[in-house]
C-alpha cells in the first residue's frame, strides 16, 4: 500500500523531476508531465504508452484503469495508490518518467 507522500518522494528522486501545480493536481515532469497526483492524494494519473497502459491494466486491474475519454486513448492511466506496492509504484513511475523524455543515467 502506497500513499501520496510515497509517490511524491519517489517521483522527485527521479533525475530531473520537478513538481508544479497543474489545475487541481500536483504535476511531476521532466521534459513533459509524466504523472499527476489528485488533490485528495488517493489517485495518480500516469502517462504510459498505449501498450504499457494495456499491460498495467491487465496485470493489476484493481490498481490501474485507463482514463476515460481521449486522454485514456493517449495512454493516461489512473492508479489507486492504496492498491500499489512500493515496487509497483516505483516501476510505474520509472516507466512514465522514461515516456516523458527523461534520459536514464549511464552507470
Amino acid at each position: 500500500m502506497t500513499t501520496a507522500s510515497d509517490l511524491r518522494q519517489a517521483a522527485l528522486a527521479l533525475d530531473g523531476t520537478t513538481e508544479a501545480p497543474h489545475f487541481d493536481r500536483a504535476a511531476f515532469k521532466v521534459k513533459r508531465i509524466y504523472v499527476t497526483l489528485a488533490a485528495d492524494g488517493a489517485t495518480a494519473n500516469f502517462k504510459f504508452t498505449p501498450d504499457e497502459q494495456a499491460l498495467k491494466c491487465e496485470v493489476a486491474p484493481d490498481a490501474f484503469a485507463a482514463v476515460p475519454n481521449a486522454w485514456g486513448r493517449q495512454g493516461w492511466t489512473t492508479a489507486t495508490l492504496s492498491a500499489l506496492s512500493e515496487a509497483e509504484l516505483a516501476d510505474a513511475l520509472r516507466m512514465a518518467w522514461r515516456q516523458a523524455g527523461a534520459k536514464a543515467r549511464r552507470r
